[in-house]
């Protein structure tokens, strides 16, 4: 049977964190381009860009959830050393990509709100500036009216 000591435990818990906040990272960085326009045809006054990216990382409720994440993280290496003490190495990853997919939930559960809640106010911020369209802004490269910081302040209230 296979020896498991504690520093490859320690070793294998760092992996898993670090695997885990690379997928964090893809995830939110392929969410990030939740919002885009389809109509090329519209004038230019008539179409609004905004910093994703910024308002996402400028969302007071995206720091709790960052919290949350963290403890959640904390928790399930926690879980995870404690679990899985007595298994092979089998065991141990299917107890990995196990505990990974239980993150991945609790992170979407966590960011989908705040994406809901961001669209919502890029809606309401364009609905009152008169925008028939709203673009990320890393898709633009000329011209469009930056709401960026309309929504940040809409966010805030």
């Amino acid at each position: 049977m296979l020896q498991v000591n504690k520093k490859q435990v320690k070793i294998f818990s760092i992996i898993i964190a670090l695997l885990f906040v690379g997928s964090c990272v893809a995830v939110g960085v392929s969410s990030m381009g939740a919002i885009s326009g389809s109509t090329a045809s519209a004038a230019s006054s008539a179409i609004g860009v905004v910093d994703y990216n910024e308002v996402m990382s400028q969302s007071p409720d995206l720091r709790k959830a960052n919290e949350d994440m963290q403890a959640a993280v904390e928790q399930a290496k926690t879980d995870f050393e404690t679990k899985s003490a007595d298994m092979d190495d089998n065991g141990k990853a299917e107890y990995y990509q196990q505990t990974q997919q239980r993150l991945q939930q609790t992170q979407q559960s966590l960011i989908e709100p705040i994406q809901q809640k961001i669209d919502a106010k890029v809606k309401e911020v364009a609905e009152a500036k008169g925008l028939s369209v709203v673009i990320d802004k890393s898709a633009v490269i000329y011209g469009g009216q930056d709401i960026t910081q309309d929504v940040i302040r809409k966010m805030a209230q």
